[in-house]
């Protein structure tokens, strides 16, 4: 029997306190993953400071940028991997084996993306992730170069540390909060679509350079990423 999560120590605010907008906002996280992600009960507690956490989350997520969403979920992990998140490790983990279609490639950037066989475009910006989450310091102008040489522009590279930036905020509030994932996650794509199964099994390095990814659902349309997914 799954013993059922603590949400946080910091007990969220009562649902009639919450403004109609966040209510309706439950009401389409509800309708679309069949659940409200914990994070979001953690932060209602105070409407402004929630509103502003789906604000910033969506538009890095999910608004106009050069980095594919799946890119974007990548980052994510690979952050949170680096930081021990079990909060966002289990809750963008289910998102990037989600947009990904791949579970494989989704479980292997959650222990180690350097073993994920990626191309040049990606590992390089993991590697400028990782370098930021852990050594901010020894950033320097020969990073943001290799970056440029594997194609982004300076204003992927501005989303890469933007995404980066993010997630190391929300997982030392995860873990300042005690909050813990929705029990749903763990069980999202763990097993291959039947098209998967069917076809030839493609090398991890050919299905992470493919770039194919799947749309998802979101609590709250976006734009599409200028990369698709």
């Amino acid at each position: 029997m799954i013993r059922k999560p603590k949400l946080t120590a910091l007990e969220p605010g009562p649902q009639d306190r919450l403004e109609p907008e966040i209510v309706e906002y439950f009401r389409k996280c509800e309708e679309k993953l069949g659940f409200v992600p914990n994070v979001f009960r953690a932060y209602a507690f105070d409407n402004a400071k929630l509103k502003a956490f789906i604000l910033m989350a969506d538009d890095l997520m999910l608004g106009d940028s050069g980095l594919s969403k799946t890119e974007r979920e990548m980052i994510a992990v690979a952050v949170s991997a680096i930081n021990h998140c079990h909060y966002c490790l289990t809750s963008h983990g289910a998102a990037l084996r989600q947009r990904g279609k791949d579970p494989e490639l989704g479980e292997v950037i959650a222990q180690n993306y350097r073993a994920a066989g990626l191309d040049r475009r990606r590992k390089a910006m993991l590697d400028f992730a990782s370098k930021l989450t852990e050594t901010p310091d020894k950033i320097e102008e020969a990073d943001r170069a290799a970056l440029r040489q594997a194609g982004f522009s300076d204003r992927d590279i501005w989303d890469i540390a933007a995404v980066a930036s993010f997630y190391n905020m929300s997982n030392r509030m995860a873990a300042a909060a005690d909050i813990r994932p929705n029990p749903e996650y763990h069980y999202l794509v763990r097993e291959r679509a039947e098209a998967a199964v069917a076809a030839p099994v493609e090398p991890t390095s050919q299905r992470a350079a493919s770039g194919r990814a799947p749309a998802v659902a979101s609590a709250s349309p976006r734009r599409r990423s200028s990369r698709g997914e």
